[in-house]
């Protein structure tokens, strides 16, 4: 099964381009971290120039963050799929940074495929832990977005995906 296979996830990937757009200038190169996938061939479309991870295991191996030339790195739901996203920030090598997560949901587990090693959330954040992160890895936050994700099943957990907020986007640049 490849991904989105079932449910390609618009709403997240018009907002997440309209935040990119807003803030990343075609002709800034883009880093986005992780292998290829249906949102970097959305950015390619819209006129950017994006570089990405080969696959190699992403919290041992930071190399590409330091011997590629990019100007913007990106993150989408990537962060909670890392054990130390905190090295990963350290090792970024530009002064601009777009990064998306999804939000710990109260009613909700933390998500976990039983197949895919790799498809798994080590890190359920809420919006100040990710904030704090990049606090602490010395980036400031210039511009913020949460949104909700709502799904067309019948429950309690459905009715209340539509006004919690899901995912957070943010813009940060590097504190000089």
């Amino acid at each position: 099964m490849t991904m989105y296979e079932k449910t390609f996830p618009n709403k997240r990937f018009r907002l997440t381009l309209e935040f990119l757009k807003k803030h990343v200038n075609t002709s800034e190169t883009i880093f986005d971290f992780g292998v290829p996938n249906p949102f970097s061939k959305i950015m390619e479309e819209n006129g950017y120039t994006v570089k990405n991870t080969k696959g190699e295991d992403l919290d041992n191996d930071q190399t590409a963050l330091q011997t590629e030339e990019y100007t913007v790195f990106t993150a989408f739901e990537i962060f909670e799929h890392l054990l130390n996203p905190y090295t990963i920030l350290q090792n970024v090598k530009c002064d601009k940074l777009l990064i998306s997560i999804p939000l710990r949901l109260w009613f909700s587990p933390a998500y976990r495929s039983k197949t895919d090693m790799w498809d798994r959330h080590y890190h359920e954040f809420e919006d100040w832990q990710l904030d704090w992160l990049l606090e602490k890895t010395g980036w400031k936050i210039t511009d913020r977005l949460q949104f909700t994700h709502p799904v067309k099943k019948l429950g309690i957990r459905p009715l209340l995906r539509y006004f919690t907020p899901r995912y957070y986007i943010v813009v940060a640049e590097r504190i000089k």
